[in-house]
C-alpha cells in the first residue's frame, strides 16, 4: 500500500510478444514490431491486426486499428482498452519503418504511469525496502523516525533520491518541499504531511515521496496531471523546524515579501530587494526577469509600496525585457552564470505564495 508494485515480471517470447506483471497481476501485453534482444525478427502484426506490418506508419495504424483516438497522445481507444503505438524517438510516426511497438493496456494513457517504465534504469531502484533477517524483503512496518515503515527503509530511500538528484539522473521539483528538509520537518510534526517530488530524466515518471504525521510514508510514481494535483500543505518557517546550521543557510537564503498574482513576486536577501516580474513575448508565451532594486527604485518603492512595483512590472513588460533594446535586458539576473542556482533560490522563497500552492491547499 502506497508503494509501487513488490514485483514487476516481463514475459517474453520468441514471437515478439511480451506480458507486463506487476505482482503477478497483468497489467500491459506489448507486441514488438521490431526486431529485440528476445525476438530477432519482432511480432508478426499481420496476424493479429489486418492490413498491417512493420513497417506501419500512425496513418496505417489509424486504419488497421479502426477505433478512435484517444483525447491525448497517439493513443486508440478501444472500448475499455488501450493500444499505444510507440515510434522511434517519439517521432517520425508518418514515416514507415519507425514503429517499435504497440502497448495494449487498461490504463488510460497520461492518467497513469507507463507499465513498460517499471524497468527504467534510472529511477526503478531508488525505492529501497527494508529486508528480515533472512534478507528478504517482508514489508516491515515501524515509524519512519526508525527510517522505516510499511516496507520501505525512509533514510536510505532519502539518500538513494540525493545521490540521483547529485548525478542529473533526477530532478527535484522547486515547488514541493526540498528533499534535504523532508525528515527535519516530519520530525517536527508541524506537518499532516511533508512530501517532495522529483521527475526522471529518462522516463519523466515523477516520484512522490510523503512522510505522514500519524500514518506510514508512501513512495509513488505518478503521470504530470496525477503528480500535480497531490494537496500541499503550508511550508511552516524554517525558525520552528530547522537546526543550527539550517538556520544559518536560512539566514543567507532569499525570503518572501510580497506579491501582485500573475504580475511579480518582491523578495529580499541579507538587505537586497528582488524583483521577479513577468512579461509576455507573444500572446501565448511568458517568461520572467529577476532585478535587483536600484537604489532609486528602493526609494521609489518605500514611498509608494506596491502601486509602484506593479507600476515597475508593467514598464518591465512594455520594454521587451528579452531584448538587447530593453533597459532591463542586461540588469536580469536570469541570464547570469548563476541563473540556475537563483531560481531554485527564488523557487524556494515564494513557494507557499504561488497560484499553485493556493490551489493545491483548497479543501
Amino acid at each position: 500500500m502506497g508503494q509501487p508494485a513488490y514485483q514487476s515480471r516481463r514475459l517474453q517470447f520468441a514471437s515478439g510478444a511480451e506480458v507486463i506483471l506487476q505482482d503477478d497481476a497483468v497489467v500491459a501485453t506489448v507486441l514488438h514490431a521490431a526486431p529485440t534482444d528476445f525476438a530477432a525478427h519482432g511480432f508478426d502484426l499481420p496476424e493479429w491486426i489486418p492490413g498491417l506490418n512493420s513497417g506501419a506508419t500512425l496513418e496505417d495504424l489509424k486504419k488497421a486499428i479502426d477505433a478512435p483516438r484517444y483525447r491525448t497522445g497517439m493513443a486508440f481507444d478501444m472500448d475499455g482498452a488501450y493500444a499505444v503505438p510507440n515510434f522511434k524517438n517519439n517521432r517520425g510516426w508518418n514515416d514507415p519503418g519507425n514503429l517499435l511497438s504497440i502497448t495494449l493496456t487498461v490504463e488510460a494513457p497520461g492518467r497513469s504511469c507507463r507499465p513498460e517504465d517499471d524497468n527504467c534504469p534510472v529511477c526503478s531502484d531508488v525505492l529501497v525496502r527494508n529486508s528480515d533477517s533472512d534478507g528478504d524483503q517482508n514489508g516491515a512496518t515501524g515509524s519512519a523516525t526508525e527510517g522505516s515503515a510499511a516496507g520501505m527503509d525512509v533514510e536510505r530511500t532519502i539518500a538513494a533520491l540525493s545521490s540521483a538528484v547529485s548525478a542529473g539522473l533526477i530532478k527535484e521539483s522547486l515547488h514541493w518541499v526540498p528533499l534535504a528538509d523532508l525528515r527535519p520537518l516530519y520530525a517536527s510534526g508541524l506537518m499532516e504531511r511533508a512530501e517532495s517530488q522529483l521527475t526522471c530524466t529518462q522516463c519523466r515518471r515523477i516520484i512522490c515521496l510523503t512522510l505522514f504525521r500519524a500514518s506510514a510514508p508512501t513512495f509513488v510514481y505518478a503521470v504530470m496531471d496525477e503528480a500535480r494535483r497531490r494537496p500541499l500543505e503550508k511550508i511552516p518557517p524554517v525558525e520552528q523546524w530547522g537546526d543550527a546550521s539550517r538556520l544559518a543557510k536560512d539566514r543567507k537564503a532569499m525570503h518572501y515579501v510580497d506579491h501582485h498574482p500573475s504580475a511579480w513576486f518582491l523578495v529580499e536577501q541579507q538587505g537586497e530587494l528582488f524583483l521577479q516580474a513577468r512579461y509576455w513575448l507573444n500572446s501565448m508565451v511568458d517568461s520572467d526577469v529577476l532585478l535587483r532594486l536600484e537604489p532609486d527604485e528602493l526609494e521609489a518603492y518605500r514611498s509608494g509600496g506596491k502601486d509602484f512595483l506593479s507600476d515597475l512590472a508593467q514598464r518591465i513588460d512594455k520594454s521587451r525585457p528579452h531584448t538587447e533594446e530593453s533597459p532591463y535586458f542586461h540588469r536580469d539576473l536570469y541570464r547570469g552564470p548563476d541563473s540556475a542556482a537563483l531560481a531554485k533560490s527564488f523557487a524556494a522563497a515564494i513557494v507557499n505564495h504561488t497560484w499553485i500552492a493556493e490551489q493545491r491547499r483548497r479543501p
